[in-house]
């Protein structure tokens, strides 16, 4: 009887932490991060593209594939993120950090159109710096605070590189 009653204890103790799964690892801060990054990213791909038709600068065609090559995996991991957490894919009204109006860029070629994608290309990263940095103050998701970690080091470095071609532009 004894050994019954261990047994079903054993069980009842297995059964009751099973049911309690493993806590959440992320928070309201890490949803948001992703729900406005992608957008963010998705903006400057879009950006990204106007180049190649728009400018001969070498330097600035490199730079927009890059980017267009970096952030693309960071948008997948994103919606990857939300997915898992069950959440949706974006904001509807995301108007976050370092979102521009892109709109004079189209009607721009050549040296003007450097000038003024490089300008607004600095803004954007700067804006998807602050997020980062929002996000690691305040979320807890490892992977996330690491991506955002990681956004920060390859955003900051591109403008550094975006400065030093503006005179250029």
């Amino acid at each position: 009887m004894k050994i019954l009653r261990t047994a079903l204890i054993g069980v009842a103790v297995l059964a009751a932490l099973t049911a309690c799964g493993s806590p959440a690892t992320h928070n309201s801060a890490d949803v948001k991060f992703a729900q406005e990054m992608v957008p963010h990213h998705e903006q400057a791909l879009t950006m990204a593209k106007l180049v190649e038709s728009r400018t001969e600068n070498t330097h600035v065609i490199e730079l927009a594939s890059r980017i267009e090559k970096g952030q693309q995996p960071e948008i997948d991991k994103l919606n990857g993120k939300l997915k898992e957490w069950g959440s949706p894919a974006s904001h509807s009204d995301h108007g976050g950090h370092g979102m521009v109006d892109t709109s004079t860029l189209t009607a721009l070629k050549g040296t003007e159109f450097d000038r003024q994608w490089l300008a607004l290309m600095i803004t954007h990263h700067r804006g998807a710096v602050q997020s980062a940095r929002d996000q690691q103050a305040k979320g807890t998701d490892p992977d996330t605070k690491k991506l955002a970690g990681d956004i920060i080091t390859a955003q900051e470095k591109e403008i550094a590189e975006m400065e030093s071609l503006l005179p250029q532009g």
